[in-house]
């Protein structure tokens, strides 16, 4: 074999391996491998859901009246009071008092019966519904304070990202579940 085949074999190789050497170097991120995490500030969002709650109550109604005009209580009333008013004086002066007595006892009657159909009720149990609303908190996600380097940043993730984030050719690596500390 000639010098210069040699030679020439010796400087391939020799470029090879250097251009190889490039290219792993090139490959290799020398630059930190995560971004230390300062603060992690969890996004919440409220959750209304309104629901109906029932209860059982009882409710009192006015009886209807049977005797609108109550007369009844009326006629009694006045026959009472004639009754005593006829105990009272003697001759014209017991007819008067009869008379006042079965006025006032009318009267009397009439009221007396108003107010007992003022009070008769009854009751019954109805269903009321109301609706209310619960509330409650998710987390949406998070808003992060980072270092990478002498560089601080912010970025907003999906999950909490722990005490770093992973760096990947200088670039955060913003998904996947959580890092190991």
């Amino acid at each position: 074999m000639d010098k210069s085949m040699m030679l020439g074999i010796g400087l391939g190789a020799l470029g090879v391996t250097a251009g190889g050497a490039v290219a792993t170097y090139s490959l290799v991120d020398f630059g930190p491998k995560y971004a230390e995490v300062l603060v992690a500030q969890p996004l919440v969002e409220t959750i209304s859901t309104p629901r109906e709650v029932c209860k059982d109550v009882v409710v009192s109604h006015r009886s209807p009246v049977k005797d609108q005009h109550r007369i009844a209580g009326t006629v009694i009333g006045a026959l009472a009071g004639g009754l005593l008013g006829n105990q009272v004086g003697g001759g014209s002066g017991k007819k008067v008092a009869t008379v006042a007595g079965a006025v006032a006892g009318g009267y009397a009657g009439n009221k007396v019966q108003e107010n007992m159909q003022a009070s008769d009720t009854y009751n019954t149990t109805e269903t009321r519904c109301t609706t209310v609303t619960d509330t409650s908190e998710k987390v949406v996600g998070y808003d992060v304070e980072y270092r990478l380097g002498d560089q601080v940043g912010r970025v907003r993730m999906d999950h909490n990202p722990g005490p770093r984030i992973p760096v990947k050719n200088g670039q955060l690596v913003l998904t996947g579940e959580q890092n190991p500390a």
